[in-house]
């Protein structure tokens, strides 16, 4: 352990209290803090200090701040802030503090349902720790009207995963920069920690001059009157290696062969969304028992698959980097890459998920010959450009009132998701705001800093050349990984592939690859169409919201595995189906009849349909924006397969928009549709399943609203498709 300066004297009072706290917290009668622990504690409780924690995951950096907060509570502090980034690390902690008697709740885009019960808790101080994500800095409502009295009285503000607040930090979120106007602000003597697991020396010090706003030099030694603290990185229980393949279907292959025989239960992680979805969908065929979990995911379904996974009632979890940070699971026995990520820190962190708890973890990187091109994708899209900018504050000034993020997705070109991390940048830098009803630009302008981001991108390209270099290097990996996070005492950890070669041993993965797994990896990815899972559970919160619907889906109103012909994110169909859902210069749709090239590939997904039962007729999804084109669709269906066209469902309500949180978007769609009197008694006539028709699925509900009805109006079965999947 290293701090960069003295914390103060021990308290023998304090420390019996802490401890007492601890062992309530791991419910261990008998443990005792981990070297470092109790000094954090200390420069918060007793110091009121600004505190920076850099340790590998699995050191307890949790425990610090839950005990640092009770022993604040108790000396008539208020409540703690927790900024954290993902649902995952929040869901373990407000579990694991109920059960050391701390009061915890939190606020984020998944429980909406339960602010207004949370916002008074808060002013009726019956609560010890509140855990909000980043993004609720930048909600006018929160920020104006909850914050503000929190800073006034809080005991304690914690960062976790704090190298998001640097541009240099692997992760680095725009929202996270938010923090640092926060910590500026607060009243003096109000204690700051910040941790993080994946920090090298410039993270360091950029994190450290941030938390450090405004305090004035307090201790020999100190960096700004931050107490930093940072501990040996590498990881004892990890066995490193790297397999290098030739192609995606080898990779596949040898996933496919190998899975089984990997320790415990574990992590296949991809590059994309996609990868995550086809890599699940084929092992699954292949009898294996994993679950996709990627940022598309909802979060009621995250939630499930984090529970099963727990419980080792899966083998793995195939995900992209949505399932990293804050994710608990210490016995995790495995963690297998399908592509490179872009950094080793960002690699560090992902492979860290494993081996807390075990003896032994297996941690294998399958690189792919496309990795760059990908690195390159995301470091593109994630860097705001002078021109992106200018468009966007452009069409928000020439409207004269918010724009909406889909209207002013409609007036510039840019894709969703890359629109909304501009706006984030240009939020924090003050040239935008998020108001009732949209965005505005707040008339400040905006600097585009060519310097900065200069910088960033020659460290993201020196990083993501680091990654090859671990790719190839024939010294230690651990080594090679801790290093670069500037860990002060680097040594060769005589487990990785590179140390048992050096010895003259054979590495501990296998290598083959059977040619038969190879052909059925390369028959599953050349598959037409995408596969559109049912839902499987309501979101919670839906009777707030005046649906009363909750737990399981009856498998009886549930549809079947459904099918649409491409997302529209895909390099194939994605282009024609962009093209297809495209919006006017007024944001309105674009409806227009299925082309014939469209109509070819429906027919071929539909032959390559493994239905247990082929449908016997069609119904059509009702739309508002785009009736010919469901209307054209159903109709070329029915014709070309020989179906009976049972028409449309009854569209009786209008819906608020695809926004919001899943019981958000669940509840919009449950009341909008209706049986009427003739598809009713067609329905009841039908003695085999129903295609279900529609035109984009997004997030799922609209399919299982509308199969729910027919299934209750006497369809055997129903088969969803659509033109595209979002994402």
């Amino acid at each position: 352990m290293t701090a960069t300066d003295t914390a103060l004297p021990a308290t023998d009072g304090l420390r019996s209290e802490a401890l007492e706290l601890l062992r309530a917290l791991t419910s261990a009668p008998t443990a005792d803090f981990h070297d470092g622990q109790y000094e954090a504690v200390e420069a918060l409780v007793a110091g009121h200090r600004r505190a920076l924690v850099v340790q590998r995951t699995g050191w307890g950096k949790s425990a610090v701040y839950f005990v640092a907060s009770m022993l604040l509570r108790a000396r008539g502090s208020g409540p703690t802030i927790i900024v954290s980034p993902l649902l995952a690390l929040m869901r373990d902690q407000v579990s694991a503090a109920e059960r050391a008697g701390v009061r915890a709740v939190a606020i984020n885009s998944a429980n909406q349902t339960e602010w207004v019960d949370v916002e008074e808790q808060l002013r009726a101080d019956t609560v010890d720790v509140l855990l909000i994500s980043p993004e609720r800095l930048t909600n006018p409502r929160f920020r104006e009207t909850v914050l503000p009295t929190l800073l006034e009285r809080l005991g304690l503000l914690v960062v976790d995963e704090a190298h998001c607040i640097s541009d240099w930090g692997h992760d680095f979120r725009p929202d996270y920069r938010r923090i640092a106007g926060v910590i500026a602000t607060l009243p003096a003597g109000t204690p700051v920690l910040a941790t993080t697991a994946t920090a090298n020396e410039r993270v360091i010090a950029d994190v450290a001059e941030q938390l450090g706003a405004g305090v004035d030099d307090v201790a020999e030694g100190s960096q700004g009157g931050v107490f930093t603290l940072r501990g040996p990185l590498a990881r004892n229980s990890l066995r490193l290696g790297v397999l290098r393949l030739q192609s995606a279907k080898q990779r596949l292959g040898w996933l496919l062969t190998h899975l089984e025989a990997l320790p415990g239960s574990g992590i296949v992680y991809t590059l994309t969304v996609s990868a995550a979805e086809d890599t699940a969908r084929l092992l699954s065929e292949a009898g294996h028992v994993v679950r996709a979990y990627t940022g598309r995911t909802d979060a009621a379904e995250r939630e499930q698959a984090e529970g099963e996974l727990k419980r080792n009632e899966i083998k793995a979890m195939v995900a992209t980097s949505a399932l990293g940070m804050g994710f608990d699971k210490p016995d995790l026995g495995f963690v297998v890459h399908l592509g490179a990520p872009s950094s080793p820190v960002a690699y560090y962190q992902q492979v860290g998920r494993a081996g807390r708890a075990t003896e032994r973890a297996d941690v294998l990187l399958l690189p792919g010959p496309e990795d760059p091109d990908i690195w390159r994708h995301f470091a593109t899209a994630s860097m705001p450009s002078r021109a992106k900018a200018d468009a966007v504050l452009g069409a928000l000034e020439a409207a004269g009132g918010p724009l909406s993020v889909p209207a002013l997705e409609a007036r510039v070109d840019l894709r969703r998701t890359p629109l909304e991390l501009l706006l984030k940048v240009l939020s924090v830098d003050g040239a935008v705001a998020n108001v009732k009803g949209g965005w505005i630009s707040t008339g400040q302008g905006w600097h585009y800093d060519e310097e900065r981001y200069s910088r960033i991108a020659a460290a993201r390209e020196a990083e993501q050349q680091a990654m090859v270099e671990y790719e190839r290097t024939e010294g230690c990996r651990m080594k090679f990984l801790v290093a670069q996070l500037d860990d002060p005492d680097p040594a060769s950890c005589g487990r990785c592939d590179s140390c048992l070669r050096a010895a003259g041993q054979e590495v501990w993965y296998p290598t083959d690859v059977p040619t038969d797994w190879v052909e059925k990896a390369e028959s599953g990815l050349s598959q037409v169409g995408v596969a559109l899972e049912p839902r499987a559970q309501w979101p919670s919160g839906l009777s707030r919201l005046g649906v009363e619907l909750s737990g399981k889906i009856p498998r009886e109103e549930q549809p079947e595995r459904g099918r649409a012909v491409a997302r529209l994110t895909d390099l194939g169909w994605g282009q024609a189906l962009r093209e297809l859902f495209r919006t006017d210069e007024t944001g309105r749709a674009v409806d227009a009849e299925v082309p014939a090239a469209l109509a070819r590939a429906c027919v071929e997904v539909l032959r390559e349909w493994d239905w247990a039962e082929r449908p016997v007729a069609v119904v059509a999804v009702p739309s508002a924006s785009r009736p010919r084109l469901v209307a054209s669709l159903a109709e070329g269906l029915a014709t070309l397969g020989r179906l009976e066209d049972l028409g449309s469902l009854e569209l009786v309500g209008e819906g608020g928009g695809r926004g919001g949180n899943s019981a958000y978007r669940a509840a919009d769609v449950l009341h909008r549709f209706a049986v009427g009197p003739e598809l009713a008694g067609r329905l009841a006539a039908t003695r085999g399943p129903v295609l279900l028709v529609d035109d984009l699925c997004d997030s799922r509900w609209t399919l299982t609203a509308c199969a729910r009805l027919l299934r209750q109006h006497g369809a055997p079965a129903v088969l969803p498709f659509a033109l595209a999947q979002t994402g």
